[in-house]
């Protein structure tokens, strides 16, 4: 049992540190192409392949969801977690963007009340504005450079949280796999729309041209790496539990610190750093005074891997 344990929270570490290459990857594409034609483009591969590996293991039968509506809300709101932080990934540090993304935990157990009928926990009240006090440091000099564009990762964690209790609503509506289809294959047309508009809308950094061949490939790199990430986190999840396995989703900060030095020579600020270690603080204070029912209840959810670059399971979902 031990072992099981312990080798299910090295393939979730290995998952979540996966995530985070491929958002360094993403990031490599920073000015040689639209972030909202990357998105789209990842997003349309990874449909594609994994609408082939459901109807090859689960026939045609699989792809008509139980109920339609709540799987295009979890699309929707999948599309615009990975707009926003695409966009805010390129032009932030990676470290900078995953900070505040981390603050979806938050979001999610605010939303669970109005959203899902829960009972806020008192536990809440107290991390929530301890981690505001984490983002106003991270946020400080990035949005006196950027302005309204540092708020990206923020928007992408409300989105995020957004789509976790979507998840939660459809549990049980069909297997991980077509649950991975859904949603991917929901976003996808978001995304291409998002493409289109921002192409039509004249912006420069927004402009659509034909690929360069390395930008197909570095797509198709962050779907796999992606796919790969989700599928490890989902390995890990069934064998030690999305209890144990929640807090490992951190270890995405310290791969994105690494590879943004070694890649892109951004160095975090003492400030950022800080206030990093206050999100993670509030979101571990977060799953640590989570009941064993709550708990019971993520672990239920597991069979559900999101396509998320940024489906985390920072709040213990387990993708």
């Amino acid at each position: 049992m031990q072992h099981s344990e312990r080798s299910g929270i090295l393939l979730a570490a290995a998952g979540f540190s996966s995530l985070s290459v491929g958002d360094a990857i993403v990031k490599t594409m920073a000015g040689e192409w639209s972030p909202l034609a990357v998105a789209a483009l990842r997003f349309t591969i990874g449909a594609i392949a994994l609408s082939l590996l459901l109807l090859r293991s689960e026939g045609p039968g699989a792809f008509r969801p139980r109920r339609p509506l709540l799987q295009v809300a979890r699309g929707a709101c999948l599309a615009g977690a990975t707009l926003c932080f695409f966009s805010a990934v390129f032009v932030m540090q990676l470290a900078e963007a995953m900070a505040l993304a981390f603050v979806s935990p938050v979001f999610v157990a605010l939303l669970s009340g109005p959203l899902l009928k829960e009972k806020v926990r008192p536990a809440v009240w107290i991390a929530s504005p301890i981690a505001l006090v984490g983002v106003m440091l991270v946020l400080r000099p990035n949005f006196a450079e950027l302005g309204i564009m540092a708020g990206l990762p923020l928007l992408s964690a409300f989105f995020f949280g957004l789509m976790v209790i979507c998840n939660r609503a459809a549990a049980g509506d069909g297997s991980a796999l077509s649950m991975q289809v859904f949603i991917a294959c929901l976003a996808t047309p978001f995304l291409i729309a998002a493409a289109v508009i921002g192409h039509v809308s004249g912006a420069p950094g927004l402009q659509v041209s034909l690929p360069d061949w390395s930008i197909v490939a570095r797509c198709a790199l962050v779907a796999i790496t992606a796919s790969t990430a989700h599928w490890l986190v989902f390995l890990g999840t069934t064998r030690a539990g999305a209890a144990t396995i929640a807090p490992v989703t951190y270890v995405q900060m310290i791969v994105a610190i690494t590879l943004g030095y070694l890649l892109f020579s951004d160095v975090p600020d003492l400030a950022t750093v800080a206030g990093a270690a206050i999100i993670i603080g509030a979101g571990l204070f977060l799953w640590l005074t989570t009941p064993r029912a709550t708990t019971r209840m993520s672990r239920a959810l597991q069979g559900q891997p999101q396509t998320l670059e940024r489906e985390r399971s920072k709040s213990g979902n387990g993708d």
